[in-house]
């Protein structure tokens, strides 16, 4: 392989790892600025007299993530069965005659779990 084959790998992993860097750098600041916020709203509402409030608050905010995690979950599982059951037809119609098709049961039992942890293990308390 020649030089420049081997160069462009160079500057295309970097390129790679650095806009890897950059959203990862990123996404911590957001939670970083997000946990700021979140302390400077209960220390105001604390400092208000009304402790309870301020409970009630966090108690929301906590829920409100539960139902945020919750509905990704849910997107991943359909997501995840679809591929599932979209790389089985892909396969049957690739090599048809052979069982190679089951290898999209992979996927598609992931998505089964997702939703099914979705639904009945991470459901909100009442």
């Amino acid at each position: 392989m020649s030089a420049a084959f081997w160069f462009m790998i160079t500057v295309v992993g970097t390129a790679i790892f650095a806009f890897i860097s950059v959203v990862v750098w990123l996404e911590a600041r957001t939670k970083e600025r997000e946990a700021h916020y979140r302390s400077e709203t209960v220390k105001k509402i604390a400092e208000s007299g009304n402790s309870d409030a301020a409970l009630e608050y966090l108690r929301e905010v906590e829920r409100a993530d539960a139902v945020r995690a919750r509905a990704k979950a849910r997107i991943g599982g359909l997501i995840t069965t679809a591929v599932g059951v979209a790389f089985m037809i892909f396969m049957h119609q690739l090599a048809s005659g052979t069982a190679i098709y089951l290898v999209g049961l992979m996927p598609l039992l992931v998505g089964v779990a997702l939703l099914i942890a979705s639904e009945f293990l991470m459901k909100p308390a009442d």
